[in-house]
């Protein structure tokens, strides 16, 4: 037995895995997984996406009882909204008899790696959030394909073992993803300004249309307020865990957009059209670094 608790090194292949929450990300996961881990089973609370998981092969079993499908697995996969990964890592001590690597899936990671830093020492944690998915929630809308080309930032704890970073980087091969690791407050300040805050421009956007205004609407609208169709419950536990990098970038954003705003007030277009040159130059150098 090495230093870490584990008998050597188990490829995917051998690995018995279990996805916890079977909606777009768990869902999409299993389907890119299947046939390649030597056992996958999946969780939901909900009987109906049990149901359909079972009928459509998502898994090779699917369950409403968590404590049926997790204690036979290698690599747990938390693939659940926030605040329910922090409820599930506060109970799989007594969940899971372990050893077995923990991954999980959620949009913010400081809480969530504070949370896995207080995990009994059979357990190896390791911090994961694919950079992937729509704003239509659901096992209905997953896709075998959905992690293809998209980047998976990894948060490794200082505890996690070179076992559980291999047995992830081989994860994120299989399905096609680009791997990207960072520290968790690294992470949480960034996807603030990448994720979080495009989420509340898009909904503070179709606030301000009006509904008259609904003839004129092309895709540059759709496509601007795209996130304002997300699912609302799981995007609460985002905002509640990032709330303070989130408030710093609403109030970066705010005083761009009073820049602009004090620009067209005063007609100065040559400030204005300054302000639009530098922001066309940074968008390209984003998109350039970003482009998968």
């Amino acid at each position: 037995m090495n230093a870490d608790g584990f008998t050597g090194f188990t490829g995917l292949a051998e690995t018995r895995v279990v996805v916890v929450g079977l909606g777009l990300m768990g869902g999409s996961l299993a389907l890119a997984l299947h046939g390649k881990v030597a056992k996958l089973v999946g969780y939901d609370p909900d009987p109906q996406v049990v149901s359909l998981a079972n009928l459509q092969q998502v898994v090779d079993q699917a369950s409403p009882d968590l404590g049926e499908v997790l204690p036979e697995s290698d690599l747990v996969v938390l693939a659940a909204p926030v605040l329910a990964i922090l409820d599930l890592l506060n109970h799989l001590d007594s969940l899971h008899p372990g050893p077995a690597v923990v991954l999980d899936l959620g949009s913010t990671k400081t809480q969530v790696a504070a949370a896995m830093a207080s995990l009994p020492e059979r357990f190896d944690p390791l911090g994961g959030h694919p950079m992937c998915g729509n704003e239509k929630a659901s096992l209905v809308n997953a896709e075998k394909g959905m992690f293809r080309g998209a980047v998976f930032a990894l948060t490794p704890l200082p505890r996690t073992s070179l076992r559980a970073k291999k047995l992830v980087q081989e994860l994120v091969k299989v399905i096609g993803a680009l791997e990207l690791w960072l520290d968790p407050d690294f992470h949480d300040r960034w996807v603030a300004a990448t994720s979080h805050l495009p989420y509340l421009l898009a909904h503070a956007l179709t606030l301000a249309t009006p509904l008259a205004a609904a003839p004129l609407v092309g895709s540059g609208f759709l496509s601007t307020s795209r996130l304002a169709g997300s699912y609302a419950p799981m995007m609460l536990d985002v905002l509640q865990t990032n709330r303070q990098n989130i408030l710093e970038a609403l109030g970066i954003f705010r005083s761009c957009l009073d820049e602009i705003e004090l620009c067209l007030g005063r007609e100065d277009l040559e400030a204005l059209e300054d302000i639009l040159r530098r922001s066309t130059h940074q968008h390209e150098v984003l998109a350039s670094r970003g482009k998968r």
